[in-house]
């Protein structure tokens, strides 16, 4: 079977293309690494200042301060700011009379929650994508080689050992280097997609804390508004 395109030069493409695919990969572990590091170090800080707070007041003072930053900081922000609103619209819309108030906070909350877990997942899919696929590209280059090594020893009449390991050796380069980049790919998937999952269960347990500590610590008119 003949190839009509240069076999040398799709072989080429497939390993800068799995080049690219390394770069890629690690392009976004370093960044998912930044970006989980300095989420956790500000949701430390934001907790200890949240529950530190002497009262329902100094809180909130807390949670709206622009120097308050981490996922949990803006999930504090965005429910004090939907009370705030409640508060002072003084024209009942069907957006507050839809569901009670409680309903309509804790739908705030999950809301920015969820958000936030599409913000800590971004470049995930593109990791597992990259993941599954190398391996497939690293073999596509591969078999081109091989067929390109057949050619050659169709035409040179040869089929020794040393005319034919040299050609496919070199061919299964791709499938190695396929492999090489899936790995990296596979495993910081699956550990950056666990860390997810604790992330998400902190901001749930907190909008649950949120929630609790405003229904305590409102007076009761204001109580019923929100």
């Amino acid at each position: 079977m003949s190839l009509n395109m240069n076999p040398t030069l799709i072989i080429d493409g497939t390993l800068y293309t799995l080049l690219i695919f390394s770069l890629i990969t690690w392009t976004i572990i370093f960044y998912k690494l930044w970006q989980f590091i300095g989420s956790n170090y500000y949701n430390k800080m934001f907790e200890n200042y949240f529950w530190g707070s002497l009262d329902i007041a100094t809180a909130k003072i807390v949670s709206l301060n622009k120097k308050s930053r981490g996922p949990l900081a803006r999930i504090a922000a965005r429910g004090f700011s939907w009370i705030e609103e409640a508060q002072r619209s003084k024209v009942k819309t069907l957006k507050y009379y839809s569901q009670s108030p409680q309903e309509l906070l804790e739908q705030a909350l999950r809301i920015q929650v969820q958000e936030e877990q599409r913000l800590i997942e971004s470049g995930l899919t593109l990791l597992a994508s990259i993941g599954s696929t190398a391996p497939f590209v690293g073999l596509f280059g591969t078999v081109l080689g091989i067929m390109h090594a057949m050619q050659d020893i169709s035409k040179n009449g040869s089929a020794s050992l040393d005319v034919v390991a040299g050609p496919i050796g070199d061919a299964l380069i791709a499938t190695a280097i396929g492999i090489a980049v899936a790995v990296p790919a596979v495993l910081a998937y699956n550990f950056f997609l666990r860390r997810a999952k604790h992330h998400r269960l902190a901001m749930e347990n907190f909008s649950d804390g949120f929630m609790h500590i405003v229904h305590l610590n409102m007076p009761t008119e204001q109580a019923k508004e929100v």
